[in-house]
């Protein structure tokens, strides 16, 4: 009956772990189980041998078992109880393999040299067998060994105790010490000659086999109720995920399963019950953004912890989808990768919104640009009537030389030139206001700080004459180049020059002068340029320092209050800052910082 028990435990533990092979608890126990088996039936033959010879033989077969189940009970309790000192288990595991060769090699087994004779006594209502012979002295080694098993038992259950697992503790730990100590100390009484009686250590080994198959099992009971919990958990995270519209997938590494939730599977354009892996999931996605997506996921992998992406994906009806997903990478104690978890979304609508966005920010600041220009076209139209007028007056000179007799063909050549040079003056003056004036997305090219500020004089200057302000360019002799937009940046200095005439104009000054100054400057710890735009008009209120960058904030009584936001926009767009202070001797300075081409090249 003994072993049925034994081997209906290891019938029903060992196939969790056959599922499952990281319930190695259950597979040590199983091998526990059989041990035991094997003991009840060696027991059995030594109970009922009939000579001195069989019963020997009996006792040197029944440490095989003995050895199986003291070998597999101290890993056991490694797993169980997560405790143990590692030279406690093998030392007990060497002196008890030791032991099991010195079994067969010295005396008739283990315990005797020689069984001399059997008595015959009643037990339980029958007769057995008890030897007596002359005892084996190697047999301290193998009881050495059980003791130092018995130890280990003991400290792993006083650790596992004062981690606060008490309840494991003391029903396995503290049971399996002291079965083994009752079965240790009958074996030395009995075999040493102490005590006259059948041998019945199968009855300790038995019961703690009862003692652990019990927890064991409760535990497996409890292992069912919480994959009934899960299944219940589960169906609620699939109804909450579906009214979320989140696909949810998982990823074991180890047996390479790939799961994924309905709604997943419907948002990449998945049949419920076609086969998925990474491969097929990184075929669906768009080209473009397909090596994007493999590295993060084998970045993730050998990390671990969390990982995002946004990514197209080219569903079979030939429809793009955007998808943002993110997700989970966990890592073992060797730090391999277990699982991947994630969850998907469909963001194409904030995608579509970001792009509808995108392009309302570009026509907001093509219309400051158009802005800008109307504030400059009078002036402008001056500068290109004046070589136009030239060109009149030249071509006027030309034609009355030609009508002579003998034309002066080098006077007619100087009027060439001229009105060549009038031309490619206009120009030039229109190819500026025509690039200021295309609607273009940024372009971002290292450039010339002072080239960039003399096409942006070039174009002020003009309206600055009108206004009769001076316009003054100071540029640092070592000032690098820096990455950025041309015509983006040169509307936002335009921007803040045309501030600062405004204020001149509003303060009446007698002397109108604005100032354009680079400098060389550190932004973050990494090198930048300053630019600053000064002028000495009336200042800006000191609690209006930050509020004049605000979208449709304005002091003028024509102004839209778009110049500054769109300046400070595009400024931050290139990686800078801008700002505006107020100058001691009256007027206000706006700075703004461009990162170096240098700098962001190689970074």
């Amino acid at each position: 009956m003994i072993a049925a028990a034994c081997l209906t435990f290891a019938g029903v533990l060992l196939p969790v772990w056959v599922r499952d092979r990281t319930a190695w608890p259950y597979f040590f126990f199983s091998l526990m189980a059989v041990a035991t088996t094997g003991f009840v039936f060696c027991d059995l033959w030594m109970i009922h041998a009939q000579t001195p010879e069989e019963f020997g033989t009996a006792l040197r077969w029944v440490h095989v078992p003995v050895w199986l189940l003291l070998v597999s009970l101290v890993p056991f309790v490694r797993v169980y109880l997560n405790a143990g000192r590692p030279w406690l288990a093998w030392g007990g595991i060497g002196l008890r393999t030791i032991s099991l060769l010195l079994d067969f090699t010295t005396g008739q087994n283990l315990n005797y040299k020689a069984v001399t004779e059997l008595r015959r006594i009643p037990f339980l209502g029958e007769s057995v067998s008890v030897p007596v012979g002359v005892p084996n002295p190697w047999m301290l080694v193998g009881q050495l060994g059980a003791l130092l098993v018995l130890i280990y038992v003991a400290d792993a259950s006083l650790t596992a105790w004062r981690r606060g697992n008490r309840r494991t503790a003391l029903r396995v730990g503290g049971m399996l010490a002291v079965m083994l100590i009752a079965a240790l100390v009958q074996a030395a009484l009995l075999f040493w000659g102490v005590i006259e009686a059948p041998v019945t250590i199968k009855l300790f080994y038995a019961g703690f086999i009862v003692l652990i198959g019990y927890e064991v099992s409760r535990e497996v009971l409890r292992s069912s109720q919480l994959v009934h919990e899960l299944r219940e958990s589960e169906q609620r995270m699939n109804l909450a995920a579906d009214a979320a519209n989140l696909g949810i997938w998982v990823r074991e590494f180890a047996r390479s399963d790939f799961w994924a939730s309905d709604k997943w599977r419907e948002l990449f354009g998945f049949a419920p019950t076609e086969a998925l892996d990474q491969e097929r999931l990184l075929m669906r996605l768009h080209p473009d953004d397909r090596d994007a997506v493999r590295q993060t996921l084998a970045k993730a992998a050998v990390d671990g912890g969390e990982y995002a992406s946004e990514f197209r994906l080219m569903l079979p009806d030939g429809r793009i989808r955007w998808i943002a997903a993110q997700g989970r990478v966990d890592l073992d104690t060797g730090h391999r990768p277990i699982r991947m978890r994630g969850v998907c979304s469909d963001c194409s609508a904030r995608k579509q919104a970001e792009q509808e966005l995108l392009q309302l920010q570009h026509d907001i600041v093509h219309a400051g640009r158009v802005s800008v220009m109307g504030q400059f076209a009078s002036a402008l139209a001056h500068e290109i009537n004046q070589p136009l007028g030239a060109i009149l007056r030249n071509a006027e000179a030309a034609s009355i030389l030609l009508q002579a007799p003998s034309p002066d063909l080098d006077e007619i050549r100087a009027i060439v030139a001229d009105i060549l040079a009038d031309d490619q003056r206009a120009g030039a003056v229109i190819d500026r206001m025509r690039a200021l004036l295309r609607r273009r997305h940024i372009d971002m090219q290292p450039l010339d700080v002072g080239e960039l500020l003399g096409d942006v004089a070039a174009l002020s200057r003009p309206d600055a004459a009108a206004r009769q302000v001076s316009l003054a360019l100071e540029i640092a002799d070592d000032v690098p180049p820096v990455l950025g937009d041309r015509v983006h940046l040169q509307q936002v200095l335009l921007n803040l020059i045309s501030n600062g005439m405004d204020s001149i104009d509003e303060a009446g000054r007698k002397v109108r002068r604005i100032a354009v100054t680079a400098v060389p400057a550190v932004r973050d710890g990494a090198r930048a340029v300053e630019i600053a735009v000064s002028d000495n008009g009336l200042g800006i209120p000191a609690e209006r320092l930050e509020q004049v960058f605000g979208s449709f904030f304005t002091t003028k009584p024509t102004g839209m209050g778009m110049g500054l936001s769109i300046s400070r926009t595009l400024v931050e767009t290139h990686g800078g800052r801008l700002w505006a202070e107020n100058l001691d001797g009256g007027g206000a300075r706006l700075r703004f910082t461009l990162p170096v081409a240098m700098e962001v090249a190689a970074a």
